[in-house]
Parts: C-alpha cells; sequence; structure tokens
C-alpha cells in the first residue's frame, strides 16, 4: 500500500491509498474549524451524507437558509449539512465569526454545522474545496464554484457524489433522491 501526501502537510494527513495509480484523498482527512475555531472532525459523520455549501448572509440566495434548515430535519439520521461561509462573491459575507453565527441562529434557527470563514476559490482556497472542486483529489468530477450556496454532497463512504448549482433548492429532488 503507498502513502500519499497531497495539498499540505496543514490541510491532510498522511492517506492510504489502496490504488497506486490513484491520486485521490479521503475527504475525512481534511482540517477544517468551526466558527468558534474549534476543529471540526469530519470523519465523525463517516456513514452519514455530507452536504457542503459555500453560505453568504447578504445574498439573493440567503433564503435558501431556510430550506437548508428543513433538508437537515427532515434528513438529519443520514445527513449532516455543513456551511462554509465565503465573502468571495460580491462581499457578501462581511461579517464576523460572531455575526454570522447571531445572524444564521436568529433569523434562520440553523442548527446544522457552520464552519470558519474560508475561500473556496483562489490562490487561498482551502484544501476542503480543493477536494470537492479537484477531480485528482476526489477521483470522480471537477468544478468550479460560480456563486454563494453551490451545493456539494458526499456519500456516505466519503465519495463525492454530484455538485448542484445556487439555483438548485436544497430541498429539490435533484438533491433529496441521493439521501433517501
Amino acid at each position: 500500500m503507498k502513502l500519499l501526501h497531497t495539498i499540505s502537510k496543514k490541510a491532510f494527513t498522511r492517506t492510504a491509498v489502496s490504488n497506486p495509480g490513484s491520486t485521490s484523498s479521503s475527504v475525512y482527512d481534511i482540517a477544517i474549524n468551526d466558527l468558534n475555531g474549534t476543529p471540526i472532525h469530519l470523519s465523525d459523520f463517516k456513514g452519514k451524507y455530507l452536504l457542503f455549501v459555500n453560505v453568504a448572509s447578504k445574498c439573493g440566495f440567503t433564503k435558501q437558509y431556510k430550506d437548508l434548515e428543513q433538508l437537515y430535519q427532515n434528513y438529519k439520521e443520514q445527513l449532516m449539512i455543513i456551511g462554509v461561509p465565503c465573502n468571495q462573491f460580491g462581499a457578501q459575507e462581511p461579517g464576523s465569526a460572531k455575526e454570522i453565527q447571531n445572524f444564521c441562529a436568529f433569523n434562520y434557527g440553523v442548527s446544522f454545522q457552520l464552519t470558519e470563514k474560508v475561500a473556496v476559490k483562489g490562490a487561498n482556497q482551502h484544501p476542503l474545496y480543493k477536494w470537492l472542486t479537484d477531480k485528482q483529489f476526489n477521483g470522480r468530477l471537477r468544478s468550479t464554484v460560480r456563486w454563494n450556496f453551490q451545493k456539494y454532497l458526499v456519500g456516505p463512504e466519503g465519495q463525492l457524489l454530484d455538485y448542484y448549482y445556487s439555483t438548485t433548492n436544497p430541498l429539490s429532488t435533484k438533491i433529496t433522491r441521493n439521501i433517501t
């Protein structure tokens, strides 16, 4: 079994790769913190679907928080939604961690996981989004994050299943048919 080092030492641990020709790594090895700076261990969610959504509080799609929370409530036994605040699209997430948390709780009753604010594209792209958008790492699809509220669905075994542009409502059958 070959060991593969990927992206950065800070973001990934050494990943065992059963197929020596493969360059994909595990989403479960990626380091990311919640809004309070506490590490989120993605491996804690093995066996569940993960829906990653880059979120912003001053966007035309912000109302999707309501449907994201409904989706989470409907499927929380088999799904974890992870909102990833990002200020790269129209500077629509300018708030501090506390402001983001208060906004989401007060306006939408968000109870799903929210991460620290990160870059989802460009030179400072967070390793999570490198994995989500680059076939070299996820082993399946290549994509570009085009705007706030783009969604990425990861299966219970850590495999990238699909992604959905901002216009796809979180309660859409395009998403729900994959988790039922």
